[in-house]
């Protein structure tokens, strides 16, 4: 799994004003427009939304 995939990082956050999922850091534009253009851009904000992974790795 790539390290930017907004869909599991924690910072995706719905916004209901938009109504629709939004990235909660603040990203200039060059950052933003970085992420959007180059499918390998590992965004440097991005933290894992699974709350479970350490469990499991304690298994």
């Amino acid at each position: 799994m790539k390290k930017s995939s907004c869909e599991t990082c924690a910072y995706f956050m719905y916004d209901e004003e938009y109504e629709s999922y939004v990235c909660d850091r603040n990203l200039d534009e060059d950052e933003y427009g970085r992420m959007m253009a180059d499918s390998h851009y590992n965004c440097p904000y991005y933290r894992n939304g699974d709350e479970y992974a350490v469990v499991r790795r304690q298994l």
